[in-house]
């Protein structure tokens, strides 16, 4: 039992092993004071994880020796419900201040470690998620509700089931309720999620090649607005900046604030340079290489130049000043230097396997042989 993998759709479950070894959440959480003496003692909140993005704070009144991957059973409306410690100790009322509770609401207690029959009858309550969902699906089909049943989950002892949906307007499903009662015999419970918090619960692979966020570690959705894609200079296509969810990838927010510092340092666009030559509009410019580059047309690029911002902004000084300077390149012209590329600085067909042609010697003809 030890090392048997409990569950009946993968990914959904957990083993003793794997919940030792911590690589059984997406919600895990970084206990940097595990080894700190008496850690364990500061309180007797306990941080349980259930399948997927559930989370629940329990008291250890039985003050059982838990430790981070425990597999406890858990008091729960009605019956007990099976999780995995996540933390324990001065961290969880920290977590739950995070989560906006309060450690005088109603906290439910541990009742215990998971004995064999808890997972045993945990391992048939997960076997029928999969087909529950399924049938569930064609019974709000069937009435006529506007919704998706993304995800369903049974609590450990299979006496209550979790209706994950969603919707894009209000949904009565009361007699959807009633039918999934008689159908699947247990307590119905709906909650309404959205289209992020459905992709996180499905999992996938995002167009990088690697796991979805949502899937992996974030859980924490903040909005995500064209904005944030017009500062990184991104192509506004729907198709590139939608994710799997079909919303705005959460990506784009993570390099917006490097972005917005960087574009601040760049000089006004409708600001006009001035030389002894010529008058120089803004053309275009590399946020991150903090280069500009300026036309001697408004419209059309025309004896374009690139200088650095840090130059732009001298210029403009100078300007105002009432000077011009004698080209916009300080000290002559000449191209401000940019990052190299490796895969120019030498042939790519370098490591292709040459052709040799093999010299062959005069042979002597069939006459000379002969003789």
């Amino acid at each position: 039992m030890d090392k048997e993998y409990i569950s009946g759709e993968r990914g959904h479950g957990f083993s003793a092993q794997s919940a030792n070894t911590g690589h059984y959440a997406q919600l895990n959480t970084y206990d940097y004071l595990a080894d700190v003496p008496g850690n364990n003692e500061v309180t007797d909140l306990v941080e349980v994880q259930f399948k997927n993005t559930r989370k629940g704070y329990f008291h250890n009144c039985e003050n059982l020796p838990l430790k981070k991957g425990d597999i406890v059973a858990v008091e729960s409306n009605p019956g007990h419900d099976i999780g995995v410690v996540s933390l324990t100790g001065k961290l969880v009322p920290l977590q739950m201040k995070h989560a906006n509770l309060k450690s005088n609401e109603e906290i439910r207690k541990i009742y215990r470690l998971a004995r064999p029959g808890d997972m045993e009858r945990y391992a048939e309550a997960k076997a029928r998620e999969h087909d529950t969902m399924i049938q569930s699906r064609q019974i709000a089909k069937d009435l006529g509700l506007e919704m998706k049943i993304g995800d369903v989950e049974y609590q450990g002892d299979g006496n209550k089931a979790i209706f994950y949906y969603i919707a894009d307007g209000r949904v009565d499903f009361r007699q959807l309720i009633k039918v999934l009662a008689d159908t699947f015999h247990v307590r119905i419970e709906m909650k309404q999620i959205g289209a992020r918090q459905e992709a996180g619960r499905i999992g996938g692979f995002g167009p990088c090649g690697r796991e979805l966020c949502c899937a992996g570690w974030l859980k924490n959705f903040q909005s995500v607005g064209t904005g944030a894609a017009r500062f990184q200079d991104l192509s506004l296509n729907p198709q590139k900046l939608a994710g799997q969810c079909a919303k705005l990838k959460c990506c784009i927010n993570y390099e917006v604030d490097q972005y917005v510092e960087s574009f601040r340092k760049l000089p006004p666009r409708d600001t006009i340079l001035y030389t002894q030559d010529a008058e120089y509009y803004l053309f275009k410019f590399d946020i991150l290489a903090q280069l500009v580059t300026y036309s001697t047309d408004k419209r059309n690029a025309a004896n374009l130049a690139t200088i650095s911002a840090e130059r732009a902004n001298a210029i403009i000084e100078m300007n105002q000043r009432g000077e011009k300077p004698v080209s916009l390149e300080e000290g002559g012209r000449k191209e401000p230097e940019r990052p190299l590329d490796l895969a120019t600085q030498e042939d790519l067909n370098r490591f292709d396997k040459k052709k040799r042609k093999k010299k062959h010697k005069n042979k002597p003809s069939r006459s000379e042989r002969n003789d």
